[in-house]
């Protein structure tokens, strides 16, 4: 049976990418966004179906939980990579307001929560679903504290901050699923040129693609819980 995946944030970027290499593995990648005509047009770029899916609205996510169950029966890969960052002005700490931090972590927190949530029954009707949380670098406390590093330097605190409580969410999951089938995991995509930081990242979406997909698509014997970029794990 062919398996079916969900990707958050999937018209374009790295979504895009990631739904089009699991179609290049024969997955069904469903295209999971809120632009509906802009999303479909991305769907029909790919040859994969579409569903509108608003990460901060319960009710669009529990109806995409209710169309995949309609379409498919069941999920066997959920990639939770809608995200959004806060605006240039307002990323540092002392100029954060608590309006702009909650709107990035209605989506790249309280959305993953939501969209997990909804989509966990299916993915629990999988012989081996699979949970691919797309977090980031900066969120390592550890890199955050090397003063002369890259990382070190980006002080963002409302997307960080935002990316390092993915994380423990991530964790959290993958302990409750410890005697499952499903493993829950997260991923680095690296600093890659998409619309999210205006197209400034030296790797591509398709390079940062590539380890959620290999997370998405672990074996039996993958790891749970691991926090993985090309070169490995990051540290916390």
């Amino acid at each position: 049976m062919r398996m079916t995946a969900l990707i958050s944030g999937a018209n374009k970027g790295i979504g895009f990418e990631t739904a089009r290499l699991l179609a290049e593995k024969g997955i069904t990648a469903i295209v999971g966004a809120r632009d509906e005509q802009r999303d479909k047009a991305a769907a029909e770029r790919l040859g994969q179906p579409y569903v509108r899916l608003d990460v901060t609205d319960d009710s669009s996510v529990r109806a995409a939980a209710t169309w995949v169950e309609q379409e498919y029966g069941t999920l066997d890969i959920l990639v939770n990579n809608a995200g959004v960052v806060a605006p240039e002005d307002r990323r540092l700490p002392s100029t954060s307001s608590l309006e702009v931090v909650r709107r990035v972590f209605e989506t790249n927190v309280f959305g993953v929560i939501a969209v997990t949530n909804a989509m966990l029954p299916l993915l629990r009707s999988s012989p081996a679903g699979r949970i691919v949380n797309v977090s980031s670098e900066l969120a390592s406390m550890t890199n955050a504290l090397v003063r002369d590093s890259p990382i070190g330097a980006l002080n963002d605190m409302p997307y960080n901050s935002s990316k390092a409580a993915v994380n423990m969410i991530t964790v959290s999951y993958a302990k409750e699923l410890w005697d499952t089938p499903i493993k829950v995991n997260r991923t680095d995509p690296g600093w890659c040129a998409t619309d999210i930081n205006g197209g400034s990242g030296y790797r591509s979406a398709e390079q940062g693609a590539a380890i959620a997909v290999r997370l998405a698509t672990l074996g039996a014997d993958g790891p749970g819980g691991a926090f993985l970029q090309d070169a490995g794990p990051i540290p916390w």
